[in-house]
């Protein structure tokens, strides 16, 4: 299917992300491919769709920071590792794979992608 006949895609298809941890609280970042995408991510990939994706895997506050210099998106993610590092059960202790949930969040797609770029 063309973007043309598609309403929305994933953060993935134009951005990429890290992750890391200090303490009990994530920090996720999203830099798009192109730095074009970088205002309809910032308009699109707000604290309330980030938190809404997470649910209550996230227990406190989500807080981003908008980097216009480099063109990325960071969030921190605040009670979303079970205690941290020293403290936690999970599996994944230090957030690495919370990045894809912000990768797998839809969005409207970008205009260049309507108009064919």
């Amino acid at each position: 299917m063309s973007a043309a006949a598609r309403r929305s895609i994933k953060v993935g298809e134009i951005a990429h992300s890290r992750a890391g941890d200090k303490g009990d609280t994530a920090n996720v970042s999203v830099i798009p491919w192109r730095e074009e995408d970088y205002e309809h991510l910032v308009a699109c990939v707000t604290e309330e769709v980030v938190t809404a994706a997470f649910g209550t895997r996230v227990k406190g506050a989500v807080r981003r920071y908008e980097l216009p210099g480099p063109k990325a998106l960071n969030y921190l993610l605040e009670e979303a590792l079970g205690g941290g590092v020293s403290r936690s059960l999970n599996l994944d202790i230090h957030g690495k794979a919370l990045s894809t949930v912000v990768l797998d969040i839809e969005i409207p797609i970008p205009s260049r992608l309507l108009d064919g770029g």
